[in-house]
């Protein structure tokens, strides 16, 4: 028995010692398991695993996927060493401090239709979020989800493309977010935020983010053709009707954000009074 408590607290989970009567696991656990988040998921047929410690999340699915691994496979961390968002960016991503995931998918998809996974998961992110914090999620084109004005999520979708049909092979989605306060690195103060930011996290609260999440993601993907996920996507968006910085490589133009057609391209109008429209894979935009 000494040799089992001793096992479980190495992986993380807190257990107190009665005299007397035994041990027994504190109310406190918030340790991610497959079995406590499968507990939380309504239905829905899911590979979940999870590691304490990992370089990526994506590319632990990219190994499985190669490997034959099935759509709705889920691998989930607890802390990220090598995490990364659009552009290369690293990913910061503290051990116990927020919900790092990866989705594989095999949709049927065409290589337009792509973006759509992306923003079908941001608002599943909202609405998981909302569902344990009373504050609304608003969503920065095209894969950022913002909690009182700052970052509290990222989204990167890595897709595969077969040669032979030209349609989408795979499609790995990864979804990191901040749940606990944590100290963030100096570039991201004033910029990022935590859900939970100046409180406590109830236990298992991040199990049902992730089961959450997970219900409403499947429901988007499920449902693209439809554009299931636009009106949603759309409401929650906090750029439209904002000045915005437009970078596509070297250059940089200014300009005000107008609308969100029905493909969520971007309808900007530059201040020399040309309007584009804006794909999510081809620019990056600044709110001013």
């Amino acid at each position: 028995m000494w040799k089992a408590v001793k096992s479980l607290q190495a992986e993380g989970f807190a257990i107190a010692a009665v005299p007397n009567r035994g041990y027994s696991l504190e109310a406190e656990n918030d340790k991610l398991t497959p079995s406590g988040i499968e507990k939380f998921l309504a239905g829905g047929e899911y590979r979940i695993s999870v590691a304490d410690s990992t370089g990526s999340v994506l590319d632990d699915l990219k190994e499985a996927a190669a490997k034959g691994a099935p759509a709705w496979s889920v691998r989930i961390a607890e802390e990220q060493t090598a995490g990364r968002g659009r552009f290369g960016r690293p990913f910061y991503s503290p051990k116990g401090a927020g919900l790092y995931v990866g989705i594989l998918l095999r949709p049927k998809l065409t290589a337009a239709e792509t973006l759509f996974i992306t923003t079908s998961a941001a608002v599943a992110v909202c609405e998981a979020l909302e569902s344990v914090c009373p504050e609304p999620c608003e969503i920065k084109w095209v894969n950022d989800v913002f909690l009182r004005g700052r970052k509290v999520c990222g989204i990167l979708t890595e897709a595969s493309f077969s040669v032979e049909s030209g349609g989408l092979d795979r499609a790995i989605v990864g979804i990191g977010v901040n749940i606990r306060d944590t100290a963030f690195p100096p570039e991201l103060q004033g910029i990022a935020t935590s859900v939970f930011e100046g409180r406590e996290c109830p236990a298992e609260t991040r199990a049902k983010i992730a089961a959450k999440l997970l219900e409403r993601f499947r429901y988007y993907v499920e449902n693209i053709p439809q554009r299931a996920f636009y009106a949603e996507y759309k409401r929650r968006s906090f750029v439209i009707g904002k000045r915005v910085e437009v970078r596509s490589g070297d250059l940089c133009e200014s300009g005000v954000a107008l609308d969100l057609d029905e493909n969520c391209f971007l309808k900007v109008r530059l201040d020399n009074g040309q309007k584009k429209l804006l794909s999510g894979g081809e620019v990056s935009i600044k709110v001013q």
